[in-house]
């Protein structure tokens, strides 16, 4: 029976949302030490569509990313830079030259764990200008993240309305200090020093585990960065191959209901196929895809007192006997689920 308690999911979604620090151990010969980049010329900088240039901004020295022509974003990655887990810490500021009369609400962001090429990043970015809009839905476009390639900002707002954006209090034209940490497949943004995050991502969705550290800018804007380092902490023990084949059993818990059942799945290369029992009903078709595991899976069923079907989605990642991500039913239920293999 699919279960409706809502003070029961409130209370568990709060408790899995209560983060912890992932400090650096810095005793650990095998974790690199703390890198230092001043930012103030252009020579640990390897552009990637975009013009790099020192410059001197509010009184501080620092570098200036701009790039000309159409629409578009460009890198600038930092020479010897590798990170896998740790912290990223710089100060960014935004200031929009765009001709008047075109909205600009700036896009100067962070990428991490970046293909040598730039053909593939994580990456935080901010948007300033819409950090005090009237309009509630661009407010909640402040902060955002996506993943190059595949998981772009319409996707992922369109797919997951909520989750991959938020609100922060930020200032066009000035300096803005961010941090973001990285632990596995979980990152946090923070702004201006603040000991709560503005942004929590559970599941970056990019393949690469470790890379570059990148500067991103677009066109129409000049973005200026500033006194960036980074601290490695000891790597989660993943990696980005978990099967899914098998049977697993399944637990969803959503803001307004849960359900739970079991998963008997095949994987043919990308695709996935099998049954699913319990909640939403006996032997329902699901499929999916997987990539490096990392699964999209679909399974309709009936939901109580509704006429019709509903089809529930999942998305997230597999880690050799567990799995874990974000669910939901459309206009029903969102939240998280949990799988565990069966023997």
């Amino acid at each position: 029976m699919i279960r409706l308690n809502l003070t029961v999911c409130a209370v568990a979604l709060l408790a899995a949302s209560q983060l912890t620090a992932f400090p650096a151990r810095a005793s650990d010969p095998n974790i690199p030490a703390p890198q230092t980049f001043a930012l103030t010329d252009t020579h640990d900088l390897i552009e990637q569509g975009l013009h790099a240039e020192p410059t001197e901004y509010l009184g501080r020295k620092a570098v200036r990313l701009t790039r000309p022509g159409e629409d578009g974003a460009g890198l600038a990655l930092l020479k010897g830079s590798q990170f896998h887990d740790g912290t990223i810490e710089v100060d960014i500021a935004t200031k929009i030259v765009a001709p008047p009369g075109q909205r600009m609400p700036g896009f100067t962001g962070i990428a991490f764990r970046s293909a040598p090429d730039a053909s593939s990043y994580e990456l935080f970015y901010l948007r300033p200008g819409n950090s005090h809009a009237d309009d509630q839905a661009m407010r909640n476009h402040s902060v955002q993240y996506i993943s190059v390639p595949g998981f772009s900002w319409p996707k992922l707002r369109r797919q997951w309305p909520s989750i991959y954006e938020s609100w922060a209090e930020l200032q066009p034209d000035q300096w803005t200090h961010v941090k973001i940490d990285v632990h596995g497949r979980q990152a946090r943004l923070f702004i201006n020093n603040s000991p709560n995050p503005s942004l929590v991502i559970n599941g970056l969705k990019g393949d690469n585990l470790d890379g570059a550290i990148g500067l991103w800018g677009y066109t129409r804007e000049e973005s200026y960065f500033s006194n960036l380092k980074i601290t490695s902490a000891a790597p989660e023990p993943i990696t980005n191959d978990g099967e899914i084949a098998g049977t697993w059993t399944v637990n969803c818990l959503g803001d307004a209901g849960s359900f739970a059942g079991t998963m008997k799945l095949v994987r043919q290369g990308s695709t996935i196929a099998g049954l699913w029992s319990g909640d939403l009903g006996p032997d329902q078709p699901v499929s999916g895809t997987w990539r490096d595991g990392y699964v999209e899976l679909t399974v309709s069923g009936s939901w109580p007192q509704l006429p019709g079907s509903v089809t529930a989605t999942l998305a997230g990642w597999i880690d050799k006997n567990s799995g874990t991500g974000r669910m939901k039913i459309e206009n029903l239920t969102d939240g998280r689920w949990t799988a565990t293999r069966k023997e």
